[in-house]
């Protein structure tokens, strides 16, 4: 599937002879990643060329004379196009030229040298450790660190991440991203201009039934069992009264893998859980608070009559869903860094043959696409590895294809108020039909 990679805007500047160029903010998960030129991107393209031929996306021409308007707004439409379905070849992704050059770019954009430094990571019950990392380390390396200080094994890596987690009012904290295996935990965490931000570590997947393949790696059980406790005083997670007194018993004494078990049966258990937002259902201008996880959105809906109704929304009943920019984003170096305003994230769910939109007014509408996007590739990769004959395929953006889906026992959706959207941002389109795992 495709990054979250977007360019909003684009600035021009004079070089030292006086000429002209433009300079491309480009944006990854609603975040400021990097800005770059035209020819730089150029270079990269011939360069990732002659390593994987014609298999590269088309590259937006060279223009030899003077761009209209128009023209750069074409450009620019059709590099950020670019940098989406550059990023859907895994090959790619792992490959040394597309790695050294966005991390040239992400360090040149905020004038960070390559350096040691110390970076605090912070573990699921908020305790730190520190590593020692070079300013120029991806994601995924400051991750292998991290894992080798604490003892996780290396084949169970994949099962965490890191994360941009802030910390706001009464100990509360908010997921803002996950850090992608590129990205420079170091510049992301000092770019963000986002108070009381962290990297943390946290397991990341949403299918609750995987914490059986970990239980055998006493980092991982203490990884997981530290954040479940933690989730479940936090109300993410929601064991019942009866739950909640067996799971003191067991955490006194400290019998994780029980409690583990136990806590797979809790109500919103291994969740991730949004801040609160708005929706358009079952009227505009709704509260909601959304929880994501285990093949499903679940929506605590607030009422204008103040009472609340809970609606879960199915994965395997979403045909597709995109995330949209509804205003305009100032041309300017800061500190408007990140596009958490004005953002909303709508998707087609099916109610028996009918089609029906959900929008949801967040803030977080990128990081919301990614777990979405996550519990499709679980549940691809379940299927896939249950009927290994079977044909998966992953339907392209904007395009529609037949699914046959159960009924929903949902209540109709109500019609939406039309959309007055600026910038669109990023599409997917998904779909439980025939899909490939490795085009997730």
């Amino acid at each position: 599937m495709k990054m979250h990679f977007c360019i909003p805007v684009s600035q021009q500047r004079f070089d030292a002879l006086g000429g002209r160029y433009v300079l491309y903010s480009v944006y990854l998960d609603g975040f400021l990643f990097c800005r770059v030129r035209y020819s730089q991107l150029h270079r990269w393209n011939e360069q990732l060329r002659r390593v994987f031929g014609n298999c590269l996306p088309s590259f937006p021409p060279k223009y030899y004379l003077t761009m209209t308007t128009s023209m750069a707004d074409e450009r620019r439409e059709q590099l950020e196009q670019y940098l989406q379905n550059v990023t859907v070849d895994p090959n790619m992704l792992r490959s040394d030229v597309f790695v050294d050059f966005l991390k040239l770019v992400q360090l040149d954009t905020f004038s960070i040298t390559t350096k040691k430094v110390p970076l605090d990571v912070l573990l699921p019950d908020e305790r730190s450790i520190k590593v020692e990392i070079l300013t120029s380390d991806t994601a995924e390396r400051v991750l292998e660190v991290v894992s080798h200080k604490i003892g996780l094994r290396r084949e169970l890596v994949g099962y965490f991440g890191l994360f941009l987690i802030r910390f706001g009012k009464e100990g509360k904290l908010s997921v803002m991203k996950k850090l992608v295996d590129f990205e420079l935990p170091y510049v992301s965490l000092r770019s963000s201009q986002v108070e009381n931000c962290k990297v943390g570590l946290r397991k990341w997947y949403l299918d609750p039934s995987l914490d059986s393949r970990l239980m055998d790696c006493k980092a991982a059980v203490d990884l997981i069992y530290m954040q479940a406790i933690q989730d479940i005083k936090k109300e993410w997670a929601k064991p019942t009264a009866v739950q909640r007194q067996k799971l003191e018993a067991l955490q006194k004494e400290d019998n994780q893998t029980k409690f583990l078990e136990l806590s797979r049966g809790i109500r919103h258990y291994g969740y991730i859980q949004l801040d609160p937002c708005t929706c358009d259902y079952p009227e505009p201008g709704c509260g909601a608070l959304l929880s994501v996880g285990n093949n499903e959105i679940s929506c605590c809906v607030t009422l204008p009559d103040n009472q609340t109704q809970d609606v879960i929304f199915q994965m395997n009943r979403v045909k597709c869903w995109q995330v949209t920019f509804l205003g305009t984003l100032l041309d300017r170096d800061g500190p408007q860094q990140t596009l958490n305003q004005n953002l909303e994230l709508r998707f087609q769910y099916s109610e028996g043959s009918r089609w029906q939109w959900f929008v949801i007014y967040t803030k977080q509408a990128f990081w919301l696409s990614s777990c979405l996007k996550k519990m499709i590739s679980e549940k691809m990769a379940k299927l896939a590895a249950e009927n290994p004959e079977m044909q998966i395929e992953v339907p392209e953006p904007g395009k529609s294809k037949k699914c046959h889906l159960p009924q929903s026992q949902q209540k109709d959706i109500s019609s939406f108020l039309p959309r007055k959207s600026k910038i669109k941002i990023a599409e997917v389109d998904c779909g439980f039909g025939t899909t490939k795992e490795e085009d997730l």
